[in-house]
């Protein structure tokens, strides 16, 4: 089966300037990530892995272009076209979860879909509580994140991330803060949400266990891909 081009970087790079230095963070970065693909992105502290999972996400800008969603040049799009883009197109799913902690986790979830689309709220109540259902917390959808687990608070991030039906999921040291057991829950679901949904998804992590599930690992060294390993 032929699977569609979701994202690019051609020739990517990022300095950041500072008084006294200028560092190369992203060097002639070149990436193609195909629709469904399950990638995880290693390397050590400082090897620019999560500033690459920014650029991808457009939540900060490459030094000249070269990021390409869908086909199309992220370098030509206006203000009002990335922030669409980031709602719309791209699920973020952070180490810290970043729940509002007076809403429920069902609130929590049709958030997004809200800021789309509030006339639509029967609607976007029936599929957060199906996405609720879908990473197992169907029964905890009223809880507030204070009444929640480490774990069921990044699920509940999980599903917030799904519900604007992305092309493209984001998750950055997703399982960073969670103990082991807890780890490998949200490996799993990663992984089903994937398959089931055929859901593209990177992850930036330190963890093998969550690179050997993956499709492909890419291991990042000051800047660049040193290796890539296939898990097909």
């Amino acid at each position: 089966m032929n699977r569609n081009k979701i994202l690019e970087l051609k020739n990517v790079n990022k300095h950041y300037y500072g008084k006294n230095e200028t560092l190369h963070i992203i060097r002639d970065f070149s990436l193609e990530i195909l629709e469904g693909e399950f990638i995880t992105i290693l390397g050590k502290s400082g090897s620019g892995k999560s500033t690459l999972l920014n650029l991808i996400g457009l939540l900060d800008k490459p030094d000249d272009n070269g990021v390409y969603l869908e086909y199309k040049d992220m370098g030509l799009a206006t203000e009002k076209e990335k922030n669409y883009i980031k709602n719309e197109k791209i699920g973020f799913v952070f180490q810290f979860h970043y729940l509002l902690p007076e809403f429920t986790a069902l609130e929590n979830v049709m958030i997004p879909a809200l800021l789309k689309n509030y006339s639509d709220k029967e609607k976007i109540q029936e599929k957060a509580m199906d996405l609720l259902e879908k990473v197992g917390l169907k029964s905890r959808s009223h809880h507030k994140p204070s009444e929640l687990s480490g774990g069921e608070k990044q699920r509940v991030a999980i599903a917030r991330a799904l519900v604007n039906s992305p092309k493209l999921i984001l998750a950055d040291e997703p399982t960073g803060n969670l103990d082991e057991e807890t780890s490998e829950v949200i490996h799993q679901l990663l992984k089903k949400i994937n398959c089931e949904m055929n859901q593209t998804i990177i992850v930036v992590t330190h963890s093998k266990e969550l690179a050997n599930i993956s499709d492909k690992s890419l291991f990042l060294k000051k800047g660049k891909i040193e290796s890539i390993r296939n898990n097909y």
